[in-house]
């Protein structure tokens, strides 16, 4: 055989690509079925093409306003079309609208509150995530997280021995600074059920620790769960309903199991949106209402310095500006929570503008953080619009209360070159409160000293027993 046909053989016996799978029709239009209520159909036909949400999205705004980044033009394009074909649309169209649903809009529902009749855009953007990720479509990140909470019941697959241990660990860590200090795992009828992000656990134990200082030298009753402790739910970014209510089901169960008064949620935007708000209807709560009342981390902490639990050595200094997360602000109701606790930490408070509700989204939302690499550039490019309002602000430091929106905007800090510091609330409170004196942690001589001492009275001890014993038999 020639040389030429040794070259062409493999081909011949290579195998062909896998075929992609064909669009499932019916279980689209399930989906479409399913949320076409009389809002969606009014939502569908009222827009009047006024451009006022356009000014509103950050994406239209950092990329010259390019008219095809208009929400009202992203929703007419997904599920627009998903409702005109009457859910028959092709395996290509579905794949750019991945591109749309995903790659262009975080559903921080800004939009919403600029529209006059009030078309909830990040809800139209859902329904056309739910129906791409139906047919396997959507970004490999999410998919991979979800599958993760499917097998596991957490996004980043950590065993529960792994997090009790981690637990064990921060709790010797920072005993060493907070004399007493534990991590109490599954007590009975504590006050609050402490829930955080995977994120801590793996990357970030010190958060953990951190927060573990905080309750402490408060004095509050807590615990953390050895199972249901993943409060974060990035199916519900997949548009995956069925996964996402697994997350959200075991940490009710648990809560309800262990007696706990309040699940206290970690400084994360969607995991407090995903329990207090969408995940009641996910597992059929009812009236909507998760079975024990959920608190975000900013709540607790504004009433703990706010009552006086933790004093402070003296205010934070440094001239300091607020993330508000769209999950924690605008889709929670917390600005002024956060505002207060802000007032009762700090000297030297400069607001962004705009702010509150109305604040931008950092581009870290609605999944984007953990779809990953490939839409990193377009996560950068549309992040210009905050990267622009923190620096308007001249602070050196900005308070983030929520781990996606803390990635993102360390991420802008170095890409914009912004200087600032981003820290989270745990880390202004641990930084300046007072140890009070029976929590202050014994210095290592000093544990030798009280060992030598007590080793001494025991010895004294154990020889008046046996003098006292002596003089028993000799009389």
């Amino acid at each position: 055989m020639s040389e030429a046909a040794n070259e062409k053989a493999p081909e011949a016996t290579a195998e062909a690509p896998e075929a992609p799978q064909p669009v499932d029709v019916k279980k689209i239009q399930g989906i479409l079925a399913a949320n076409d209520g009389a809002r969606m159909r009014t939502w569908l036909s009222i827009c009047a093409r006024c451009g006022l949400c356009a000014d509103s999205c950050f994406f239209y705004l950092a990329k010259d306003k390019d008219p095809k980044l208009s929400p009202a033009y992203k929703a007419k394009i997904s599920l627009g079309e998903m409702y005109k074909k009457k859910g028959k649309v092709s395996r290509e169209f579905l794949d750019k609208t991945l591109d749309v649903v995903w790659g262009q809009c975080t559903a921080c529902r800004r939009c919403s509150m600029y529209c006059p009749f009030g078309i909830d855009i990040a809800t139209m953007i859902a329904t056309a995530r739910a129906v791409c990720s139906s047919q396997g479509v959507l970004p490999e990140g999410l998919a991979r997280t979800t599958d993760n909470i499917r097998r596991t019941g957490n996004q980043m697959e950590v065993s529960t021995e792994d997090w009790v241990e981690t637990c064990d660990w921060m709790a010797e860590e920072y005993g060493e600074e907070v004399g007493g200090l534990e991590i109490p795992v599954d007590k009975q009828d504590a006050d609050y059920m402490y829930t955080v992000n995977p994120r801590e656990p793996m990357y970030y134990p010190q958060d953990l620790g951190m927060a573990a200082e905080i309750f402490h030298v408060a004095r509050l009753n807590w615990t953390v769960p050895s199972t249901g402790w993943d409060s974060t739910n990035l199916a519900m970014f997949a548009g995956n309903k069925v996964v996402a209510a697994i997350p959200v089901k075991n940490m009710y169960d648990k809560a309800i199991e262990l007696g706990a008064k309040n699940i206290l949620i970690t400084e994360c935007g969607h995991a407090f949106r995903s329990a207090k708000f969408e995940g009641p209807y996910w597992v059929g709560a009812p009236g909507g209402n998760p079975p024990v009342p959920v608190v975000h981390s900013v709540e607790l902490f504004r009433d703990i310095m706010r009552d006086g639990k933790i004093k402070l050595k003296h205010k934070f200094k440094a001239p300091v500006t607020l993330q508000d997360p769209c999950n924690v602000s605008r889709n929670g109701g917390l600005w002024d929570v956060m505002r207060e606790l802000v007032d009762l930490l700090c000297e030297d408070f400069r607001d962004m503008s705009p702010n509150r509700e109305y604040n931008h989204c950092c581009g870290g939302g609605g999944g984007f953080i953990p779809m990953g690499a490939p839409f990193k550039r377009r996560r950068m490019e549309s992040g210009k619009v905050k990267a622009e309002q923190i620096r308007a602000t001249g602070a050196t430091t900005i308070i983030v209360p929520c781990h996606n929106c803390f990635d993102q905007i360390n991420d802008l800090n170095k890409e914009y070159d912004l200087g600032v510091k981003v820290v989270a609330f745990k880390e202004i409170i641990t930084e300046l409160m007072v140890i009070p004196d029976d929590m202050q942690p014994v210095e290592e001589e000093e544990e030798v000293e009280a060992a030598e001492v007590q080793a001494e009275a025991q010895e004294e001890a154990a020889e008046e027993a046996m003098k006292e014993a002596g003089e028993v038999q000799g009389s």
